[in-house]
């Protein structure tokens, strides 16, 4: 699914947290298209297996959170690079739920390092977030704006960024913060309040029911097709100089909730109407990245527009994501969403 284009690197082992997740199962497939040889480690309790299948159990997986020590030192053994994808990727449950958002960030983030020092990784690629920036004024937002955290998981993930950033200046770790801006494509889930937005509106439009906009639909996002995202990664296996920076990711373009509903339902052949509810707290109002220091650090540049990934999310959508779900809602009538963390051993 994912057709990022990076020039080929040297093999590496590499380790991806979260590998079931949406932009780990995306991930796992760019790097085992360029030769590298990939462990997964996943707590399987959003990831799915179903994401992997495709694979044909080309990689290793370990099941377990990365949070737990044990775990994590299991994890990194005999890896040469992480890139660092497990968390709970949603502001408004670390809201509700700021503990387990928490561990999962800054925590999680915090053991993993230790585990990849201890064990001789050369290379760190953390999944940062756009949401340390907050509501900061300036467009486009730029790495050197002081950030303004406005939730619970904005905070865990700046605080990773401050352990990755000292992990390089102490400890000579090669690190990079790439922070994310909105992504979105096939195999992102929408079964949840927590879901991305697009896919939420995809799943809401097929099915005949109003989307919800929260607000006045006026506040506006950087939407990253997760082609580029996978292209970012794989540009900061083998880019120079990495020493902690945090690098924005994005399609440096934004768009208005409005305009993405209109978008969608062009698209789909729905009217573009919406049901309101009152904004949440914690969402940032407008988002926008510069690209600058992303294209001199990596050489990165987005390859798949917003338009032409829209259209290849909703074809996903219409052909495999009817399959999909129907795997998700035999795993919740079965009491789960995937396998509980193992243990360690």
């Amino acid at each position: 699914m994912s057709g990022a284009r990076a020039r080929k690197p040297t093999p590496f082992r590499v380790l991806v947290t979260g590998g079931a997740g949406f932009i780990g199962s995306h991930l796992v497939e760019g790097l085992l298209r360029q030769g590298h040889r990939v462990r997964v480690v996943d707590d399987l309790s959003t990831g799915r297996r179903e994401n992997l299948a495709h694979l044909d159990g080309g990689f290793e997986l370990v099941v377990g959170d990365v949070a737990e020590p044990e775990v994590a030192r299991r994890a990194v053994s005999g890896m040469e690079a992480v890139l660092h994808e497990a968390a709970v990727p949603s502001v408004a449950r670390s809201i509700a739920s700021p503990l387990p958002s928490h561990r999962a960030g800054a925590t999680a983030t915090l053991v993993l390092l230790e585990a990849a020092r201890l064990a001789g990784v050369s290379r760190f690629v953390y999944a940062g977030s756009s949401s340390v920036y907050g509501n900061t004024p300036r467009l486009p937002k730029r790495e050197d704006a002081t950030p303004c955290p406005l939730s619970p998981y904005a905070v865990a993930k700046l605080a990773g960024e401050h352990y990755v950033r000292v992990y390089a200046a102490v400890h000579g770790l090669q690190t990079v913060t790439l922070r994310y801006f909105n992504v979105f494509g096939p195999r992102q889930r929408a079964d949840s309040p927590y879901s991305g937005v697009i896919a939420r509106f995809i799943t809401d439009l097929s099915a005949g029911r109003l989307p919800v906009i929260h607000g006045d639909g006026r506040q506006s996002r950087d939407f990253t097709y997760v082609d580029n995202v996978v292209h970012a990664n794989l540009l900061a296996l083998g880019a120079p100089g990495l020493l902690g920076q945090a690098v924005n990711v994005a399609s440096g373009r934004r768009i208005t909730l409005r305009a993405l509903l209109q978008a969608l339902a062009r698209e789909t052949g729905r009217p573009a109407a919406a049901r309101r509810e009152l904004p949440r707290p914690g969402d940032v109002r407008h988002s926008l990245a510069d690209l600058s220091l992303a294209g001199t650090l990596l050489g990165y540049r987005p390859l798949v527009d917003f338009e032409t990934g829209l259209r290849r999310t909703l074809a996903w959508h219409q052909s495999a994501a009817p399959a999909y779900a129907d795997a998700l809602r035999r795993d919740v009538e079965a009491g789960s969403t995937g396998e509980r963390p193992a243990g360690p051993g």
